[in-house]
């Protein structure tokens, strides 16, 4: 007799291919002229597979704006669903996500300090600046969960606290900045942009998001464990302080890695981990790679539609995730509450 897959294994085996049919439509989308046979044309050239007949410009279109934006939304929110995954899971918060913990609002607040204090400029500048104020906002949220007691409420209020503070800062030195374009184009980078993508911030976020699903992955016993509570992991043999440690250490580099190349952008570590259990059930060795794949489909069309829906200007991807992913989670609860 033939072996029948279960439905959620067969879900996630088809997965990926979405993605890379994703990947190539979104790239035609815009106000070039350009089909999928011409993308696969660009990208087999540059590889010294085939060539193309697209002209310079086009081909410039395609390998140095379209491909790597499009990449980047992929990697960001395959990155941020996971976090969302692994945080509902360690705190038992269903409305738990990549932001709870103020990396966001940290790193909002290095990359305001960069600009206005004129140590640096351009995406590189606000990447830096981003990553160091995602570090020192972690660090405080550690500092004062240990001091409260270290344990999951407390962390939850500590990053709250750090939410609170940082974006008390971010506020104060945008108000007080002298250059008002400066002022703009911080602004429209904490909304969420992948505007700047570049090649760089793509191998960078693909080995930082890689490198975190894959070690996820390994500890998914441990994560099925954590989501009957601590009690119960202990008696499972988990080390709950040290792994606990590992897993919110790993969540917090992947989300500051995302938001220094992407800026704030919301709701895809909160929802998608809610579809990717009612397609795939609750155990994290299919949930966790479901969920990434997730959210890589979804960032990558909501970017596009970002990208394109008021032509010639972009609207914030930040903007237009909250956009799809309030009345997204809106089903969600009612979905919960049935």
């Amino acid at each position: 007799m033939p072996v029948r897959l279960p439905r959620p294994a067969l879900m996630l085996a088809g997965a990926p291919l979405l993605v890379l049919v994703s990947v190539a439509g979104a790239i035609t989308v815009g106000p070039s002229d350009l089909s999928i046979a011409d993308v696969y044309g660009v990208v087999a050239d540059r590889a010294g597979l085939g060539s193309t007949d697209l002209t310079l410009l086009q081909q410039s279109i395609v390998w140095d704006l379209r491909l790597p934006r499009t990449l980047l939304a992929g990697i960001c929110g395959a990155g941020l669903a996971i976090c969302g995954v692994i945080l509902q899971s360690l705190l038992r918060n269903p409305l738990a996500d990549p932001f709870v913990l103020g990396i966001s609002s940290g790193a909002s607040t290095g990359a305001v300090s960069i600009v206005v204090l004129g140590i640096g400029s351009g995406a590189i500048g606000l990447s830096t600046g981003a990553f160091a104020g995602a570090l020192a906002s972690f660090g405080l949220v550690l500092l004062l969960a240990s001091l409260a007691g270290g344990t999951t409420d407390r962390l939850v209020l500590a990053g709250i606290a750090a939410t609170q503070l940082f974006s008390a800062l971010t506020s104060f030195i945008v108000f007080t900045a002298a250059d008002a374009e400066q002022t703009r184009g911080v602004l429209f980078w904490l909304l969420g942009s992948l505007s700047s993508a570049s090649w760089t911030d793509v191998l960078v976020c693909a080995v930082v998001v890689l490198g975190g699903l894959v070690c996820c992955i390994a500890g998914a016993g441990w994560l099925d464990a954590f989501a009957f509570g601590n009690d119960a992991a202990a008696s499972l043999g988990v080390d709950v302080v040290r792994i606990r440690a590992v897993l919110l250490v790993l969540t917090a580099l992947m989300t500051a890695v995302i938001v220094a190349t992407s800026g704030a952008i919301g709701f895809v570590g909160l929802v998608l981990p809610h579809l990717a259990r009612a397609l795939v059930g609750v155990g994290h060795r299919l949930l966790l790679p479901a969920t990434a794949l997730l959210g890589a489909i979804f960032l990558i069309w909501v970017d596009t539609a970002a990208r394109t829906m008021i032509d010639p200007e972009e609207l914030p991807v930040g903007v237009a995730t909250a956009l799809v992913g309030v009345p997204a989670f809106a089903l969600v609860l009612m979905r919960a509450r049935r």
